[in-house]
């Protein structure tokens, strides 16, 4: 249900980073990592499965929306993930 904005201490802008923000150009990162890094964590961080979900939620959709400055590697394996990483000339 809506909430009137009254109700909150604060209010923040709804800023993400860019994919040059937040990627190095010479790394490639997994949706997981990506995740991670969306919430100002390192790419490695520890989380709890159900955090992880969560991040996903954010990380899936940044993704998409940045997709002409990404490239994509195949997974290594059908186990793992793809990989995604910076477009550069």
């Amino acid at each position: 249900m809506p909430k009137p904005k009254d109700e909150f201490e604060a209010l923040y802008p709804c800023d993400f980073y860019t994919p040059e923000d937040l990627l190095e150009a010479d790394q490639m990162y997994t949706v997981y990592e990506i995740a991670r890094l969306l919430q100002g964590l390192d790419a490695d961080a520890e989380i709890d499965v159900e955090t992880e979900e969560i991040l996903l939620d954010w990380a899936i959709p940044w993704i998409m929306r940045n997709a002409d400055d990404l490239v994509v590697a195949e997974p290594p394996s059908e186990e793992e993930p793809g990989y995604y990483g910076l477009k550069t000339e």
